[in-house]
């Protein structure tokens, strides 16, 4: 600041030497003295208040052009040295000195104001005096230095929510779009950061799509500074925020995945983390979950998921979880050789939301492929959730028991997940505090009961070790199901009972008949077609509640649905039995049951459904 506020003092005294003094008013002429005054002790004065503002206004204020570049010169070192909140009395000449046709005021004006907007309280006024329509005709300014510090003020000052949308409807986005296209660099990063300033908003993004600003931030991916890389790949995330938006970029914008590929290579960290989390909200639609892994998006994925730099790690694990969605990207993420890092990242407690992406992308991986299922299995994943699950935050244990239950869908599979044990960690979550991770712990087990073709070698042996523990067991988990005033964990219930009991194995068999604790609850249901009072049967609690598919069966009526499950129960416990299964149906798979096979068929195909076609965002 010395060599700034010398160069204010040799001002005021080269006019001196030059004999434009008696040319001043005699206002002017003690506001200079008492100016310099004040310079030759500028540590120890406060320019914002009484005499030193007084003289700096009045200097302001003169028709002497010389003057006013002094002024502007003084207020630009002052508030570079120093911000604070000022008032309109500070305020009032910086405006009017920027409204001069001189471009050295307009450049030292525009400087002063742009420190100034730093401040949270000054940002506010600047706009509420009028600030915005002088700074959008210097951004027009030949002079590359004026439109510099213009476009940077504009910047400072769209950072304050409450300035946003005055900017957007002031007519400033068009010219911002124009200068960052600036062949100097300076004034490419100030437009670039104030139009990322302005993507923070519905209103706001929109109003910068229509200002044209799209494909000059799309061109501009490709800059070599890392600052208007940086700016450009957070504005297009997001602008992609927005499914309207990025229909546009997919129509008219063939290069923008390349571009954000490449940049997950760049030097610069925050510009690999930003052009992740931009292909992640672009990864919303189908067609861009293809073209990421078409423009080999996953070997830069891949990289960023082992980084130890958390945004790294949460941007690409993201990413990646939206990628899978996409039923054929589902075999290229594991041949890429995605499993074991996803899996790791399971016992990542650092962070909720890794946890939930990594376990998410390895449900997503599950849905479509028995081949997938078993690579996934075999890669550890369950016998990691069995270790974790009861631990993790309820928001983790909710995806971790919807994975399972997709998993536990594979016939192949069923037997190795009931030999790791999962029941004991799936049975306490069922009378879990949130309905979500109960019903998909319910589901998991339901499916796990259940096979499409049973035969005499199927072991069931794992659901009589767990009939009374933990937690009370299958056997309170169902009682509390049957119980329950939700029609859909009712449906669960009765469904799960009924698969234990086809699967004619005699300890089971004999423990549901002989309960006490069952019979009752399901004798009601069998009675009874009053929909429950709080039902939430056809209503799924989201895309990843696999309880919806017991209740939405039966085309919306879930109730009767229970009761004919409910009956067909009692065909086991009440009718004679031959090898543990009612004579109606001894010879053939539930043929001639009240729930037909085709309706039970219907009853498995739902749940494989409701479980393959959860999409996460």
């Amino acid at each position: 600041m010395g060599a700034v506020s010398s160069c204010c003092e040799s001002c005021f005294r080269s006019r001196r030497s030059q004999q434009y003094e008696p040319l001043l008013l005699e206002n002017e002429r003690e506001a200079v003295a008492d100016l310099l005054q004040y310079l030759e002790n500028r540590t120890t004065t406060n320019f914002f208040q009484g005499s030193p503002l007084t003289a700096l206004t009045t200097l302001s204020f003169s028709d002497n052009v010389d003057l006013q570049r002094s002024a502007a010169l003084a207020f630009a070192e002052i508030t570079e040295k120093e911000v604070r909140p000022v008032g309109r009395d500070t305020l009032d000449p910086i405006l009017f000195l920027l409204s001069s046709q001189d471009t050295e005021v307009q450049r030292a004006a525009s400087a002063a104001l742009g420190n100034l907007a730093v401040n949270t309280d000054n940002k506010l006024l600047i706009v509420k005096l009028g600030g915005l329509e002088p700074l959008i005709r210097q951004m027009l300014s030949p002079n590359v230095e004026v439109q510099c510090n213009a476009v940077g003020c504009v910047t400072n000052l769209a950072t304050h929510d409450d300035n946003k949308t005055k900017i957007a409807k002031s007519g400033a986005l068009v010219p911002l779009t124009r200068l960052a296209r600036s062949k100097d660099m300076r004034v490419q990063r100030n437009a670039t950061g104030a139009l990322l300033n302005m993507t923070h908003s519905d209103e706001n993004r929109q109003q910068l799509v229509n200002a044209g600003a799209i494909p000059v931030l799309v061109s501009l991916l490709n800059s070599m500074d890392t600052d208007v890389q940086y700016y450009c790949t957070t504005a297009l995330s997001n602008i992609a925020v927005d499914g309207a938006n990025r229909k546009k970029l997919a129509q008219n914008e063939s290069k923008l995945v390349t571009s954000l590929v490449a940049l997950m290579d760049s030097p610069s960290l925050k510009v690999q983390c930003q052009a992740a989390l931009a292909l992640r909200n672009l990864a919303s639609d189908e067609k861009y979950q293809l073209e990421i892994v078409k423009a080999d998006g996953l070997t830069s994925l891949l990289r960023l998921l082992q980084s130890t730099y958390l945004p790294l790690i949460l941007s690409s694990a993201a990413c990646v979880r939206n990628v899978s969605i996409h039923p054929q990207n589902e075999s290229p993420i594991i041949e890429s050789g995605f499993l074991q890092p996803l899996i790791n990242l399971l016992s990542f407690k650092d962070n909720e939301e890794v946890q939930c992406h990594a376990i998410s992308t390895l449900r997503n991986l599950a849905a479509s492929s028995e081949k997938n299922k078993t690579a996934i299995v075999k890669a550890g994943a369950v016998q990691s959730i069995k270790e974790l699950v009861l631990e993790v935050p309820m928001n983790v244990q909710s995806e971790m028991t919807a994975c399972v239950a997709v998993l536990a869908l594979s016939d192949e599979l069923k037997g190795q997940l009931l030999e790791m044990g999962i029941c004991e960690v799936l049975i306490p979550l069922t009378n879990s505090p949130s309905s979500e991770v109960q019903g998909n712990s319910a589901a998991a087990l339901g499916n796990l009961s259940s096979k499409d073709g049973r035969t005499a070698s199927d072991d069931y042996s794992a659901f009589n070790d767990v009939w009374e523990k933990p937690d009370g067991g299958m056997h309170r988990y169902l009682y509390n199901f049957l119980t329950s005033v939700d029609a859909t964990f009712q449906h669960i219930a009765v469904w799960t009972i009924v698969q234990l009991l086809e699967s004619g194995d005699p300890q089971l068999v004999s423990n549901i008949r002989l309960s006490g604790l069952l019979n009752p609850s399901i004798r009601q249901l069998a009675l009874s077609r009053t929909p429950s009072a709080t039902s939430s049967a056809g209503t799924p609690r989201s895309h990843r509640s696999q309880s919806q598919s017991y209740a939405d069966t039966d085309a919306g009526d879930g109730q009767g649905e229970i009761q004919l499950l409910a009956r067909r129960i009692l065909e086991f416990v009440d009718g004679d039995v031959d090898g543990g299964l009612p004579r109606s149906v001894a010879g053939s798979h539930m043929a001639g049951s009240s729930v037909s096979s085709a309706r039970d068929e219907e009853l498995r195909r739902s749940v494989r459904e409701a479980f393959s076609s959860g999409s996460h965002h």
